[in-house]
């Protein structure tokens, strides 16, 4: 079940993106990602955020800034479910368009991306980590 965050979510997301951030980013140290989870902790419930539930655990979350995907996680033993395209999805109901950035290294993810319709319309450098992304976009 794909439902709106609440307040008491907070913990249980944070522990899937600094569990999901340091092990699909091992190309970034582990501390840098620690360093930045307060940080994230306090400006996450400023965005749109669906999770996704199974039995009242949280398996997976999409965080969204107006038609900008902040990062969509799934806990490890939940990948490959469907998750992460249903909470896509969830982003898509009201838009015509969607972008987001996403590590050059993370093939994975470029490959979800494409398979669910975005291109790759430039490549950056991250000014944080010092690594090339892509931007990536999705139009109706």
């Amino acid at each position: 079940m794909i439902r709106k965050f609440k307040e008491e979510d907070i913990n249980s997301i944070m522990e899937i993106w600094l569990n999901e951030n340091i092990k699909v980013h091992n190309f970034i140290p582990e501390e840098y990602w620690k360093n930045n989870y307060e940080y994230v902790k306090e400006i996450l419930p400023n965005s749109e955020i669906y999770v996704y539930t199974d039995k009242n655990k949280i398996k997976g979350f999409i965080g969204i800034k107006e038609n900008y995907i902040e990062g969509i996680f799934v806990d490890n033993e939940s990948k490959c479910k469907g998750i992460g395209t249903a909470l896509l999805n969830k982003a898509k109901e009201n838009r015509d368009t969607l972008k987001l950035n996403v590590y050059k290294k993370n093939n994975r993810a470029i490959n979800f991306y494409i398979k669910n319709k975005f291109t790759i319309s430039e490549e950056n450098v991250d000014k944080d980590t010092g690594e090339k992304e892509y931007l990536m976009k999705w139009k109706k």
